[in-house]
């Protein structure tokens, strides 16, 4: 199996972005670690700019998305992550359900953008989170968003003049009420795919006198990743490479790694049963009772979580097994300190165990 390193939700000049598609592309290639980045500007599809960039030994896959929201209404909630559908599908933004039923039938992929999203009146911006929890059918969640936890600590100006020049200081964890929340599907038995989205637009600010590149793109390719898991490293077959990234995505074969404190890169969460092997987002089926493995890269604190309890935790560990015969969705958080803070710094997917 190999890892492909991907940074996926950011926009370009297209939409509310300040860098062009090759832009994007040399500032991931400067990050030094992603493999993939999935471009999604607001409400429209960018043609004929999927493409493979190298510089020297390093090679980097830019992909097409859309982020795609009803813009006539007020408040404009219900942002949807649209993959893998070549055409554009923003007209079926004002009813939520039709749009991901439409990207369903033309094989796409939806996840729900920064589903808990604050206001903050500090600076004009209104809640733009997830309302409608009833629609079905979508694939997944974008679980952390790198730019809505900036609305959840920003208290003051103060606050934001120096998370502009310290961006390291802002990252500590998915937002506890979609955590939950996640936790809540996941244990009435639905499949739901976690990423993680940086939210990247490298926004030039002004603040009082100051003016600064909030958030730059290099900064946030260094910083929140979604990790796939694949049968194999990039080809550098378009067809191939596409269809790989978008499988994985699919089946929840991915973990969210926060990359700035530490490269999550070689975390692996699989489950063995007597004749069955799993990894994260794989469903296991067995009368008897499976192992579960963790392996971090670096000593970390581990949680294992099903159905939304813990049901082990390990200190300083690298190396981690439990035994079970309870069913459930089973999921890892690690965490380790970072600027004198503990950082949330992996989240996978789950793994399905099911009783005959």
């Amino acid at each position: 199996m190999a890892e492909l390193i991907t940074n996926l939700h950011m926009h370009t000049t297209y939409s509310d972005g300040t860098a062009i598609h090759a832009g994007i592309a040399r500032e991931a290639l400067k990050s030094g670690i992603l493999d993939v980045v999935i471009v999604t500007d607001h409400n429209v599809y960018v043609q004929d700019v999927e493409k493979y960039y190298e510089e020297g030994n390093r090679k980097i896959l830019l992909l097409v998305g859309e982020e795609i929201h009803d813009q006539a209404r007020d408040p404009q909630k219900n942002h949807l992550l649209v993959f893998n559908t070549n055409r554009e599908f923003a007209t079926y933004a004002p009813n939520p359900q039709v749009l991901i039923d439409q990207v369903n039938r033309a094989g796409g992929l939806s996840f729900l953008a920064h589903p808990v999203d604050p206001a903050l009146p500090l600076f004009n911006q209104t809640d733009i989170s997830w309302d409608n929890w009833e629609v079905q059918g979508y694939t997944g969640i974008e679980l952390w968003n790198g730019f809505s936890e900036f609305k959840t600590i920003v208290r003051t100006r103060l606050d934001a003049v120096k998370l502009a020049f310290l961006p390291e200081l802002m990252a500590h964890h998915p937002i506890p009420e979609l955590l939950e929340h996640w936790d809540r599907l996941l244990a009435e038995g639905q499949k739901v795919v976690a990423i993680g989205g940086s939210d990247a637009h490298a926004l030039a600010q002004s603040l009082g006198p100051l003016k600064k590149e909030i958030f730059p793109y290099e900064y946030h390719f260094r910083s929140i990743n979604t990790h796939l898991i694949t049968p194999q490293g990039l080809t550098g077959d378009l067809i191939t490479d596409k269809k790989m990234i978008y499988d994985a995505l699919a089946k929840g074969n991915c973990f969210i790694g926060y990359d700035l404190p530490a490269p999550t890169t070689g975390f692996r969460f699989t489950a063995q049963g007597r004749d069955q092997n799993a990894i994260m987002g794989d469903e296991l089926i067995s009368t008897e009772s499976i192992t579960l493995q963790i392996r971090v890269p670096f000593p970390a604190e581990i949680r294992l979580i099903r159905n939304g309890e813990v049901v082990e935790s390990w200190d300083r560990r690298e190396v981690c097994t439990y035994t079970t015969r309870i069913p459930g969705a089973y999921r890892v958080e690690a965490y380790v300190h970072f600027i004198n803070k503990r950082r949330g710094w992996i989240y996978s997917n789950p793994i399905y165990y099911k009783n005959r």
